[in-house]
């Protein structure tokens, strides 16, 4: 299995980023989704998630802001980031929903500058 995280970059606050992850090597119609991040200093932790029929989720921390989506036909799950703040700036994984340990990919960091 792979999941490829890519899109992220450094931008300056009320800025916008779109995250793609790219999946292979799994079922990825039949598998609910997340994204999660991780600051320097801080334990990684979900941001968002998507249901294998496209029902979502968000941690309150992004809500209105960062919107999870997913197209089965391109076996890619994507978070639009919007109004972001300097405290989003960590590196940002996608991963299946639970989790699953050897799962974890590079992760693509976002920076947002004040």
């Amino acid at each position: 299995v792979q999941l490829q995280a890519s899109g992220g970059g450094s931008v300056q606050a009320g800025g916008s980023l779109v995250l793609s992850c790219a999946a292979s090597g799994l079922a990825f119609s039949t598998i609910d989704m997340g994204w999660y991040r991780m600051a320097p200093g801080q334990l990684r932790e979900m941001v968002a998630a998507i249901t294998r029929t496209g029902s979502t989720e968000y941690r309150d921390f992004v809500k209105g802001r960062f919107t999870i989506s997913r197209d089965n036909a391109k076996n890619t799950v994507y978070l639009q980031m919007n109004s972001l703040k300097p405290e989003d700036t960590a590196v940002y994984y996608c991963n299946t929903d639970p989790p699953r340990s050897h799962y974890w990919g590079q992760g693509t960091q976002v920076t947002v500058s004040s």
